[in-house]
Formats: C-alpha cells, structure tokens, sequence
C-alpha cells in the first residue's frame, strides 16, 4: 500500500469539472488581477469567517506583510511571536526592518505559550503574532488581555486554520487582522499562491485595500507606499469552488484525526491535543516522539509518506543570527523540531489506509 502525505490529484478528481468551467469563465471574460472572480471570494470568506471585511492578496506571506504595513510597524518595533512556526511569520516582521522577538511555545497545543509573553514585551513592543499551528488556534483569550492591557495589536497568523474555532468564535477574528494562505497544500488550496486578510476595522481593510495595489486610492494617486500584493482571478475561482467543499473536508479530517487517536493510544508516540474550547482543522496530525527520525525511516520503508514540520527553529536559524539566541533559549521549541512528525491526513484517505499507518508506527516500536 502506497500512501503520500498529501493526495492532491484526488481531491481534484472530485471536482475538477468545477473547475475548470470556473477557469474558463475568468478566460472568458480576462479578468486576470483581482475582478469579479476574486470580489466573489472576498465576499464569501467574509461571510464564512463571520468577518465585516475580507481582501485577497497574493500569498500568506504578503498577507502577514501588509497586516504589519497597515498597522504602522515600522524600523525599531518589536513584535512577539512563535518560533515554531514556518519562516514568513518573523520574515515578514524583518522585512520592515522590526524586530521579531521570540518565546516559546506550550509543549501539548504547540502554539506560542502566553505565559511567556508578557516578560518580553518593552516600550518598543508594537504587536504579538501568534500562529494558529496546524489547524488549532492558539490560546487567544490570554494573548488579547495581554494586548489590550499594554495596548498592542495582535495579527493572527491563520495560515493553516481557516474554519477553525474557538468558543464559536471562527478564525481571523479573535485579533485586529486575520492572515489565511491558499498555498496549494493548505486545506483550501489554490492553483498557485494566494492569501486572505480579514478583519472587522473598517481603517485596516480600507488601508490593506490600498496597499496591496501599490498604495493607489483612487487610482493613479498614492498617499501611501504599497506593493504588488493583488490575487489573480483565476485562484479567486478556483478557491470559489473549493470553498463550498471546505467544511466537509475539514471534518473528514477531525474524523481522521479521532481514528488515528484511537488506533494510537497507549501507544510510545504523544498525539495532538485539542484544547477543549477549540475546534481544529487538522491542517496536520503531528505526533511527537523521541525516535522521530528512525520512525520517519521506517514510515518510509513502508511506502508512507510523512513529513517533518518543522526541523529547526526560527530563532537558531542563520538569518536570524544578530538577533543573539541560543540553543536552550527557548527549550520547549528547541526539542519539537527534533521530535515532531506528520501522519497523512487528507480527507480523501480510507479507512484502510489510516488502520495500515497506525499499524506500521506500532510495528515500529514492537521491533524496536
């Protein structure tokens, strides 16, 4: 049995007849660069989230940059953050020439630990961006207390959480900005890269509106430096037809995630752990475990595929040198990267195939 860790080409068999007709349509009427295909997903996402406002941009990275810009971070800030998270979340932060100022994470949710945060926070602090890491949100009543008392902004990272909740609550609306990617092996997937902003401040999304086409409002005249940060039409349609799949592949997922839950109790490997107010999207299903890298091996061995997310901290990683870390600094981050893996877990997979993983990674440690 061969199993990847993620099966695109078998949620595109699914609707693929959708899709193209709504590439088609762009082709049709050519509108390439933002148009009708992408005003009919802003509007839709908003609507999904719960959101007053929604603005496609080019990619998640670009959503977390013009997140920043439109809330004035300027050279000097501070802004707090997770290292265990992918690279855009803290290259966004130096890209505007602040400074991304790192604490660890809860070894059980994964995500920035709150506790931690406020220590960090000095006369140059500006904004806390948690990151909602693998489809679970991060503990975002404690981090927007902390906010509000020492008036910050907070940017959600939700990259890897649209549909996920807490408290009903949907994510992209638990801080002043929401930042989702459509990077095509995000849960919503596009045909390329894209990104979403949401956010309830009418200042922010008017501000974002401008600044991904260069500043311009109206057209033609800048009151502001912006950048290129539009989404193509042709992935607004394609996220149109996806988006109505969205909520059923999400909980397929959850329903994976409880097999995979049941299949490895007691056994060596820690499964993710669900905090009881949230609802994941399981963008992943990372276990941890100590042999991580012998069990990848072996995984591999078997014909399944498995992924490591992510192998290195941000705050060890060279680009961030002058920033001063050290290994042990931040402890908890520090020993994930060396003990996290990721199981398939597409909605597409079967039965069969969920029981064959669990069954190899228990194989593994009998022989071992």
């Amino acid at each position: 049995m061969q199993i990847p860790i993620l099966d695109l080409k078998a949620q595109y068999a699914n609707i693929k007849d959708e899709v193209i007709q709504a590439i088609s349509d762009v082709c049709d009427n050519q509108a390439f660069i933002l148009g009708p295909a992408v005003a009919e997903f802003e509007e839709k996402v908003a609507a999904y989230c719960n959101s007053k406002y929604a603005i496609g941009v080019s990619s998640g990275t670009d959503a977390l940059l013009v997140s920043l810009m439109a809330l004035d971070i300027k050279p000097g800030d501070e802004v707090i953050t997770t290292p265990f998270t992918f690279f855009a979340t803290a290259g966004s932060i130096v890209r505007l020439g602040a400074k991304p100022v790192f604490v660890d994470v809860d070894a059980d949710s994964l995500n920035i630990d709150p506790s931690a945060i406020e220590q960090k926070i000095t006369d140059k602090t500006r904004a806390i961006i948690p990151v909602h890491l693998f489809g679970q949100i991060a503990q975002m009543k404690a981090i927007t207390e902390i906010a509000k008392r020492h008036n910050l902004a907070v940017i959600e990272d939700a990259a890897q959480a649209i549909g996920a909740s807490q408290d009903g609550i949907k994510a992209g609306n638990l801080g002043d900005c929401g930042c989702f990617s459509f990077y095509p092996t995000k849960n919503l997937g596009g045909f390329g890269d894209g990104g979403l902003v949401t956010t309830n401040r009418e200042d922010i999304a008017q501000k974002i509106k401008a600044l991904r086409d260069h500043g311009q409002s109206p057209r033609y005249f800048y009151k502001v430096i912006g950048g290129n940060f539009r989404l193509d039409g042709i992935q607004g349609a394609v996220l149109n037809v996806k988006l109505r799949y969205l909520d059923g592949w999400n909980e397929k997922r959850r329903q994976n995630a409880a097999l995979y839950d049941s299949l490895l109790a007691d056994s060596p490997v820690k499964t993710p752990k669900i905090s009881a107010d949230n609802v994941s999207i399981y963008h992943q299903y990372t276990i941890t475990t100590p042999e991580r890298d012998k069990l990848q091996q072996f995984l591999a061995e078997n014909n399944i595929g498995s992924a490591i997310f992510y192998p290195k901290p941000l705050h060890l990683q060279d680009c961030f040198s002058d920033l001063g870390y050290r290994p042990g600094d931040l402890p908890i981050a520090e020993q994930l990267c060396k003990e996290v893996l990721s199981l398939p877990i597409y909605s597409e997979l079967a039965t069969d195939q969920i029981e064959y993983v669990a069954k190899t990674v228990r194989k593994y440690y009998k022989m071992s």
